[in-house]
C-alpha cells in the first residue's frame, strides 16, 4: 500500500534555512509535523490538540 502523498508547508519566516517546521493536513484532517532536517519523523495530531498547543505555548503555559 503507497502512503498518500500530503503538500508540507513551512513558515515563509523560514526563507531557505534548513531546520524548519513543516506541516501537512491529510484528507482526513489530521495535522502532521515535522522538522525538515528529519522528513522521516512525522508526528500526528488533531487540527483541535494543535491550536491548543500553541495557545498554551502563547500564553506560557507549562505541559500537564
Amino acid at each position: 500500500m503507497t502512503a498518500p502523498t500530503v503538500t508540507w508547508q513551512k513558515s515563509t519566516y523560514s526563507q531557505d534555512q534548513g531546520d524548519c517546521v513543516e506541516l501537512a493536513v491529510t484528507a482526513q484532517g489530521a495535522v502532521l509535523i515535522r522538522e525538515s532536517d528529519e522528513p522521516g519523523v512525522v508526528l500526528s495530531t488533531t487540527p483541535s490538540a494543535l491550536a491548543r498547543f500553541l495557545q498554551a505555548i502563547k500564553h506560557g503555559a507549562a505541559a500537564p
